[in-house]
């Protein structure tokens, strides 16, 4: 690799058996890990207990990190589209194809699209290259996805982008909100700090749309309509100003009110006409009032169900005026606090890596644009906020941007109407992408496809929600030609022209000049600022221990507006239009427990994959029935965007009228269950962030002729060609489940060359095939047209027997054998019918006794309200 210096390694004790203390690859929680190598590419997985953020503590995400870090579908070479490449024939055709765009249609005409998943270090110099270099600030991450409504209502209310809060006040709260958060899925291990503090006493009240597991355990559930945060808590801001609960002294000392404000926000705010527009009964939403009027230590927690919102950063600031109108703010135990969904969601807003946002919490004003300029030096410096990703992409579709640089993401999956961005990716002129795997949603549209360390392999920096800054380290050798997203900027950079400005050869150079940046003509002006740690040497980064910068934010009653005062912004509910005509559903997206946004890593864990193993659409019986749905049947999701294709579950947990899909699925994993196709490419007008939630849609039951599975040491060579297939994996190997209307014959063409045993039950329309390799089980594939298919688990097992069972085609051992049934706790693979059973045999009554029993529910705690539930219904059911 001529020209293209190697990075050092990234810790001192990479490749070493000692343990090494990184962070979680996963959500903001920003949990501590203890890695400690125990091969080449394996590794055991600890909690580190002493991190601030978990206390040792892990997710079932977290603790099977070490099934994600082998070599399964890594890219490990640079390709220039299907030919391997050099780094130096790579980087300089990315470079002067680069320069060649800026040089014909300006710099407006290249884009960088990055990740939550990069790390801080990979960050600062993606956005300086193109904020101070190239020239424009068409620089935006997929955190637009999930936090710009949150980062746009902090601005406008503090005048900057503070969490004003931090996880040690959940201890301290009396009440805690969460608004529009699964936290016992999507955060657990801050969950079930929220349920520690509960069993103390403090209170629980849960504001969702669906009755999820979060909800099961609170002590009140809202079930709001969709789209209706405003108009909540309006009406709440109403019923504390008549209670006498606003703080008017503290309103006069320290936030600037507008003379219309409590006009503005009065309309319809009284407790019936706020019942009929979330459509919750005014009892309840009484109760939630008085709750949080008598209650002064109250944290809400908000995320997801709040950003991903055409009025996002409205609902924000309407959260954001309850605390500053009645005090709670800057004091232990209360604080509004939003969550982030990614890892490094928070250290992407530190450098810049929003389009809206220029480099350390600093705005596109001239002062701003000057002093950035001067700090680094930069011949070209963009003046103006760059292109939000929804309008990134629509831009890209429309030609004008010609090239783009998408690092550590896939938005073909992720982005709404992603049918149309896969268009845009198709017919852009020249598209690189950055990643750890080889082949993506995304990456089949790539030009030039560039290997990315991936985590385990790299080091730096990350921030988590509650603005704590933890090290990233590196444990295990990067593969193959695998370099760091530092790195690979620097060295495009250093090829487009600006080798001075872009010097760096260890991430911790970077870390200083961003600490550096923080405090360069801040006089206190911007909150955030890391003076102390700009002058730390190479040594002092590397033994780098969590810290949270900012202290306690407003604990002085300052803020870091022109006036040193918070601002209240009057917010208003915008009408929520009824679903009609072709549309009489809406359709909200989300995630599941134990998977990661569109699963190339956690797609690799076996005991994660069991939880889910397909993408399912959750309708309430009410609708199903309309819609002649049953259990298990697939149905048809459709939208004005798009549609696809999901397996029905009837629950009454979700609302009638509304349907839930998960985001994680792709064409790597399913035929169906394309989330990104169904939401309208609509945004936020103040933040940018797309409207997941609330979406017009229909549901269609889809008639399927037979049903079936393949089972496969491996992968498949060739995915099943039916309606219906989904891949999970499963020990030594994966599994499909599959439905079509066709041929069933067909499967065939899927299945590994081998010794073939078959059997086929005419009557029952059922076929049973099994692949041997030297007596080992290589494939089996069951179909059935009206009868039943076994239990998964037995057959799974044979993949790792050096010599096949001989009752395979039966799919089960001789004699009894246990169904475990669905895996309900990934973390110690319990099934339901195994808690079921020890419920029932054991006399189990509560939760901690199951985990006595069983191991359930004693690690991350995210099962443990489906153990309550089925407690709970196992109760009912002796009862009657």
């Amino acid at each position: 690799m001529t020209g293209a210096p190697l990075p050092p390694p990234g810790g001192d004790k990479a490749g070493t058996s000692a343990p090494i203390r990184t962070t979680c690859a996963y959500c903001g929680v920003g949990c501590g890990i203890l890695a400690t190598p125990t091969g080449e590419r394996s590794a055991d997985i600890k909690g580190d207990p002493d991190h601030p953020a978990n206390a040792g503590k892990l997710c079932s995400k977290g603790t099977h990190l070490g099934e994600t870090i082998g070599l399964e579908g890594r890219l490990l070479t640079p390709m220039i589209g299907r030919r391997a490449a050099s780094w130096d024939a790579a980087l300089g055709l990315v470079a002067r194809r680069f320069r060649e765009t800026i040089a014909q249609h300006g710099p407006n005409s290249v884009a960088f699209y990055v990740s939550g998943q990069l790390l801080t270090e990979d960050y600062y110099v993606a956005n300086k290259l193109m904020k101070g270099f190239i020239g424009a600030a068409n620089i935006d991450t997929n955190s637009r996805l999930c936090m710009a409504s949150a980062v746009a209502g902090h601005v406008r209310a503090f005048g900057e982008d503070i969490v004003p809060a931090s996880y040690d006040d959940l201890d301290a709260a009396d009440l805690i909100v969460l608004v529009g958060s699964n936290a016992a899925w999507c955060h657990p291990i801050v969950y079930q700090r929220i349920r520690a503090r509960c069993d103390a006493g403090a209170k629980l009240v849960v504001i969702d749309p669906r009755r999820t597991e979060t909800a099961d355990e609170a002590d009140l559930h809202l079930s709001i309509r969709p789209g209706t945060d405003v108009a909540l808590m309006n009406g709440l801001l109403a019923w504390c100003r008549d209670a006498g609960v606003v703080d008017h002294a503290y309103l006069a000392r320290h936030v600037a009110t507008p003379d219309d404000f409590w006009d503005r926000c009065a309309g319809g705010s009284d407790l019936w006409s706020v019942a009929r527009v979330c459509d919750v009964p005014p009892q309840e939403l009484r109760r939630f009032f008085e709750l949080f009027a008598a209650t002064p230590k109250t944290v809400t927690m908000f995320s997801q169900g709040v950003n991903q919102s055409l009025a996002g950063t409205d609902q924000v600031n309407a959260i954001i005026n309850l605390h500053l109108a009645t005090g709670r703010i800057g004091k232990p135990g209360a604080a509004p606090f939003s969550i982030t969904g990614q890892p490094n969601a928070m250290g992407g807003r530190e450098v810049g890596g929003l389009a809206s946002s220029l480099a350390a919490h600093m705005d596109f004003t001239l002062a701003n644009v000057a002093r950035v300029g001067r700090f680094w030096a930069a011949p070209n410096m963009a003046t103006r906020p760059g292109l939000k990703a929804v309008d990134l992409f629509r831009e890209l579709g429309q030609g004008r941007i010609k090239a783009i640089w998408i690092m550590a993401t896939n938005p073909a999956v992720s982005m709404p109407d992603a049918g149309r961005v896969r268009e845009a990716l198709a017919d852009c002129p020249f598209v690189v992408v950055s990643d750890v795997v080889d082949t993506t949603d995304t990456s089949v549209h790539a030009h030039v496809r560039l290997p990315a360390a991936a985590w385990g392999e790299k080091d730096g920096t990350v921030t988590n929600s509650d603005r704590t800054v933890s090290r990233q380290r590196a444990f295990m050798a990067a593969p193959g030609e695998a370099r760091p997203d530092w790195w690979i900027v620097t060295q495009v950079a250093r090829r487009m022209g600006w080798k001075t400005a872009f010097p760096y050869d260890r991430p911790a150079e970077i870390w200083r000049e961003h600490c550096r940046l923080s405090a360069y003509e801040n006089d206190g002006a911007r909150l955030f600022a890391l003076p102390g740690h700009a002058a730390k040497g190479n040594a002092e980064y590397d033994a780098m221990v969590p810290f949270r910068w900012g202290g306690t934010p407003f604990s002085d009653g300052r803020f870091p507006t022109p006036d040193g005062r918070a601002r209240l912004i009057p917010v208003a509910q915008k009408p929520v239009a009824a679903p009609l005509g072709q549309w009489p559903m809406t359709l909200n997206t989300g995630r599941y427990r134990d998977h990661w946004h569109t699963m190339t890593r956690t797609g690799l864990s076996p005991r994660l994959a069991r939880h889910r193993e397909e993408p399912l659409v959750e309708v309430h019986p009410d609708d199903a029935s309309a819609c002649g749905i049953v259990d298990g049947d697939l149905a048809r999701v459709t939208t004005p965007q798009g549609s696809s294709l999901f397996r029905a579950t009837v629950v009454t947990s979700q609302r009638a009228g509304e349907v839930f899909v998960p985001i994680h699925w792709t064409d790597r994993t399913a035929t169906g269950g394309r989330a990104g196709r169904l939401p309208r490419p609509l945004a936020d007008p103040v933040s940018g962030q797309p409207g997941f939630k609330s979406t017009p849609a229909r549901i269609d039951r889809v008639e399927t002729a037979w049903r079936g599975f393949i089972i496969v040491r491996g992968q498949l060579a060739t995915p099943p060609d039916c309606l219906w297939a989904t891949r999970v994996a499963v020990p030594h190997g994966s599994a499909w489940e599959m439905a079509g209307t066709g041929d069933a014959d067909a499967l065939d063409a899927s299945l590994p060359k081998g010794q073939r045993i078959e059997a086929i039950d005419a009557a029952r329309g059922s076929r049973r095939v099994a692949i041997l390799d030297g007596g080992r089980l290589r494939a089996v594939l069951f179909v059935t047209r009206d009868g039943s298919l076994p239990p998964r688990d037995w057959l799974v097992a044979q993949l790792g027997e050096a010599i096949a069972a001989p009752t395979l085609l039966a799919g089960r051992a001789a004699g009894v054998q246990v169904d475990r049934g669905p895996i309900v706790c990934a973390c110690f693979d319990v099934g339901l019918k195994t808690i079921l059973a020890a419920i029932a045999d054991q006399h189990l009554a509560d939760v901690p006794a199951i985990g006595a029993a069983l191991g359930a529910g004693t690690n991350c705690g995210s099962c443990r309200p489906a153990l309550a539930k089925l407690l709970a219904t196992e109760g009912s059911t002796h009862a009657a």
